[in-house]
């Protein structure tokens, strides 16, 4: 009887809440940025309220592409960062159960989602989309809602202008009317004031029936013949008590025929595109072969025209071989009248621009054509990248939360959100591309998971082998022996010295000392290294650790002293940093390719060579601290003989 382990059961509870959460609120963010980009076009316009909820409907349908990855970002973040906060995690592992086991059932559940996602891209979303845009184009033709405002012209109503200085709100009635009608075009312009009127729709909503009360009308008159005076214009003057205006204003909603988006790009799934994708490669093919041969088949500028094909020796008959030769264009151009070579000029330049507006017209028709092919090879990528992306957000956000052992909604919303934008600045960066034909479609659609997949393996391997990512005192070491920072000696007397210095044993560490400093100058040199041997030599950094640990060895046993002298040589000596920059390529030939990569490798250059020279001078300056200890210890030990020899010849008494 098959059996869900315990952990396994744990893990799948804690995630699938988190999961179904961060999910609604990821569809929910999406869906309100769908709102403010086309809030425009909806308001105002009296749209019923379930036409609107079946737009957000099938919006948050298309949109679940979308939010489907930052959700599962979110949510493996988070429930592997709950589970170190509390230390579960780490009680999990010490049971001796590894991360990629504890990942195992979400592995799962991770890779049904993709599949699903996959059949919802293909199946579902196409229908989706076109509902969506179907719907959505409807409201942007839909007419505006009919609200004249007071004190300003209103131009809602289509060839009209109109002025309400007053209007009562309970009974509709409009005062101090004035309307411009242009709908006959502004030669035909009528102006219309009245006293108060009243402005009220149809039963069928396609027509305003406006009555005005006590006005007057002005209304320009046409004329066959154009007057000599243009400053004198016939009008007409009309005085009326009671005037009826029937204008068009169509107020219904009208929905697009989804036929119409069905055939696009958007409305098709993996055959249909497939489908079309090949019949336009065949029709571009086709065209570019209608062109090619008809450039072939075009003579010299028309001079001759020939659809005679070359033999099998690749050349043509005598009688059209000679046709060009027996024509000298230049003796017929440098023998012709001044005139006729103006003509002549002037025709070869027309004529060139018609043959090269033809091949743009060709160009753009081929271009074309291209650029829907390709929105429908992007349409096709882009119903599996949602699924890569699942698995890749999955791989980055699980180990980081195991890494960063924060859960809650702070610091995994800052991280998921950081990594989403990175995600959607990369995605679209190669859609563009992809889109305008400037790279591969392919590149431009698996840009983003070419660049986000190393991410998730390296976390996931960091994770699995518990590295420490995102420790401080890791990045502060590492830009330490990158950058350097010099230290002091800080050497104290002891009070109590158990074991005193031998001078034999002091000297001759001190002479050690000296011979690998004297030995590294001398091969290295006192000049700086040349850009080619900086990168694939450098200094022997094995030879640099030998030094540091002869020299510290040096100082902790000549500690061990009670002359205040020596102390005070010791805190002279300068502490040997073991910077990367030292040899900054570990082999010779790592170092030509970091020569390699400019303008990179250059400041990494000048700053190496800074910090050689200043290897160089404490080496100088230890060489100097070792010929004043050498000598300090020397004396002392000629003064303590002098003193045992003055006390042993001095008399007995």
């Amino acid at each position: 009887m098959f059996r869900i382990k315990r952990l396994y059961t744990f893990i799948l509870q804690t995630f699938l809440p988190l999961f179904l959460m961060t999910f609604f609120i990821c569809l929910f963010i999406v869906l309100m940025q769908f709102l403010w980009k086309y809030i425009d076009e909806m308001v105002g316009k009296g749209i019923e309220l379930p036409v609107l909820l079946e737009l957000f409907f099938y919006a948050a349908v298309t949109f679940i592409p979308m939010s489907l990855p930052l959700a599962l970002l979110l949510a493996s973040l988070m429930t592997f960062g709950n589970l170190g906060e509390r230390f579960e995690l780490l009680a999990i592992k010490a049971a001796g159960v590894s991360l990629i086991h504890i990942m195992r059932p979400l592995i799962v559940i991770i890779s049904i989602i993709a599949v699903g996602a996959f059949f919802f891209q293909n199946d579902v979303l196409p229908k989706a989309q076109v509902k969506m845009w179907t719907l959505l184009y409807s409201v942007r033709q839909k007419s505006p809602e009919l609200e004249i405002p007071e004190g300003v012209f209103y131009d809602g109503v289509e060839g009209y202008n109109l002025f309400v200085k007053k209007k009562n709100p309970k009974t509709g009635m409009l005062y101090n009317v004035l309307i411009y009608d242009v709908s006959k075009g502004y030669e035909n312009m009528m102006i219309i004031a009245s006293d108060s009127g009243i402005l009220k729709p149809t039963p069928d909503k396609k027509y305003l029936f406006l009555t005005l009360y006590s006005g007057e009308s002005f209304d320009n008159l046409s004329s066959n013949e154009t007057p000599a005076r243009t400053d004198h214009v016939p009008y007409r003057r009309e005085t009326f008590s009671k005037k009826e205006i029937l204008i068009p204003f169509d107020a219904n909603f009208a929905r697009m025929d989804e036929n119409v988006m069905q055939n696009q790009y958007i409305g098709k799934d993996m055959k249909e595109l497939r489908s079309s994708i090949d019949s336009m490669n065949t029709r571009i093919d086709s065209i570019g072969s209608g062109f090619g041969k008809n450039l072939q088949n075009t003579g010299y500028f028309t001079l001759y025209k020939s659809t005679t094909k070359p033999d099998d020796n690749g050349t043509l008959p005598d009688s059209l071989k000679n046709v060009a030769s027996k024509i000298n264009i230049d003796r017929i151009y440098s023998n012709s009248p001044l005139l006729i070579k103006q003509s002549m000029l002037d025709r070869a330049i027309s004529r060139a621009e018609n043959v090269k507006q033809d091949y743009e017209y060709r160009s753009l028709v081929t271009q074309d054509e291209k650029r829907i092919l390709r929105r429908h090879q992007i349409e096709m990528h882009r119903k599996f990248t949602l699924s890569f992306a699942c698995l890749v957000f999955f791989f980055i956000g699980a180990p980081l939360g195991a890494i960063i052992r924060k859960g809650g909604l702070g610091m995994p919303v800052v991280v998921s959100v950081m990594l989403f934008i990175f995600y959607y600045i990369i995605d679209n960066t190669g859609y563009k591309m992809a889109r305008d034909g400037r790279w591969e479609v392919w590149e431009g659609i698996w840009l983003s998971s070419a660049v986000l997949l190393p991410l998730g393996i390296f976390l996931t391997y960091k994770a699995v082998k518990d590295s420490a990512v995102f420790n401080r005192d890791a990045y502060m070491n590492f830009f330490r022996r990158l950058i350097g920072k010099k230290e002091k000696r800080d050497i104290t007397m002891k009070e109590y010295v158990i074991e005193e210095i031998l001078p034999e044993k002091a000297l001759n560490k001190i002479e050690e000392l000296d011979r690998l400093c004297n030995t590294f100058l001398s091969e290295n040199g006192s000049s700086r290294q040349s850009y080619i041997k900086f990168w694939t030599k450098g200094y022997d950094k094995e030879m640099i650790y030998e030094i540091s640990g002869h020299l510290e060895h040096l100082v902790e046993y000549a500690q061990n002293t009670r002359s205040q002298e020596i102390i005070k040589i010791l805190n002279t000596y300068p502490v040997i940093r073991h910077l990367l920059l030292y040899r900054a390529a570990p082999t010779k030939f790592a170092g030509v390719i970091f020569s390699l990569v400019l303008p990179l490798s250059i400041p990494a250059y000048f700053a190496g060579i800074r910090q050689q020279k200043q290897l160089r001078k404490e080496l100088k300056h230890i060489l100097a601290a070792d010929h004043s200890l050498y000598e300090l210890i020397v004396n002392n030990e000629n003064d303590k003989k002098n003193e045992i020899k003055k006390n042993n010849s001095s008399p007995v008494l």
